[in-house]
């Protein structure tokens, strides 16, 4: 087992905060983005803050990580970073997709439903078999996938995405299911409503959703990055090496608070 961790979806949100939690926790940083603008600035940002704090163990790619010939080009580069040891986790934490009705001025494409569900559910399913296929996934390895209180709870424009995220879930179960018996865990981690980037692209009435999860939240606060990145961390340790095919609730108990 190496001491590297591999993060789709690394620059900014949950994945940024997991990657700079993660680096303190002396683990070695993989992380692919997909960013332009700003935002490209941000990552570059992020990945300089990491390598002050691990000593240069990072590499960040700016690139497609759901596409399949990414995974074919950059898993070879992955198994000589980490000297063709296994990486301790596969987090996927992108947030790509449509975020629009079934039913509307505009409603969702084919084209969109299949992107949203490949980028944000099936992908993981595509790097897990090709990682696992080059022994870079072994005992102790985590596999973690993001998930929402969408999955269950019906919102304006976030079908497409709620779907991904359902399938990625059950894709998630069936991974640990399979995969328990050579030491390897999946599981999916549940965000609360967190004022991301992310949380932006969902509505335009992301402020007002935040005020009204404070209100429902038993901790009366949203779920921030970090926490996010606490709990990832708490779940590779050696005593979560029985916690398989689950999902782990991080968002103070909002989900146990009544729908939107």
């Amino acid at each position: 087992m190496s001491d590297w961790v591999l993060i789709l979806g690394c620059s900014t949100g949950h994945g940024g905060a997991t990657a700079e939690r993660l680096a303190k926790d002396g683990y070695g940083i993989i992380g692919f983005h997909f960013d332009r603008g700003d935002v490209k600035k941000e990552a570059e940002s992020l990945k300089q803050k990491i390598s002050n704090i691990n000593n240069g163990k990072v590499h960040f790619w700016n690139i497609n990580a759901a596409a399949i010939k990414t995974m074919d080009e950059y898993i070879p580069k992955i198994a000589e970073i980490t000297g063709g040891d296994s990486v301790k986790l596969l987090l996927h934490s992108i947030a790509f997709g449509t975020t629009t009705n079934f039913f509307s001025d505009k409603p969702v494409t084919q084209k969109q439903m299949d992107m949203t569900v490949h980028v944000m559910g099936n992908s993981l399913l595509y790097w897990t078999q090709k990682l696992f296929d080059e022994d870079l996934l072994g005992e102790g390895s985590r596999v973690v996938g993001l998930t929402s209180e969408g999955n269950y709870v019906a919102m304006d424009g976030y079908g497409p995405v709620s779907v991904a995220k359902v399938a990625m879930e059950a894709i998630i179960r069936q991974i640990g299911w399979e995969l328990g018996k050579h030491g390897i865990t999946a599981n999916a981690v549940q965000a609360g409503v967190t004022p991301t980037r992310a949380l932006t692209k969902i509505t335009d009435n992301w402020e007002e959703w935040v005020e009204k999860t404070k209100r429902r939240n038993p901790m009366q606060r949203t779920t921030m990055p970090e926490d996010i990145a606490n709990t990832i961390s708490l779940l590779l340790r050696p005593e979560a090496d029985f916690i398989n095919c689950s999902i782990i609730y991080c968002d103070g108990g909002e989900h146990r608070s009544g729908s939107f």
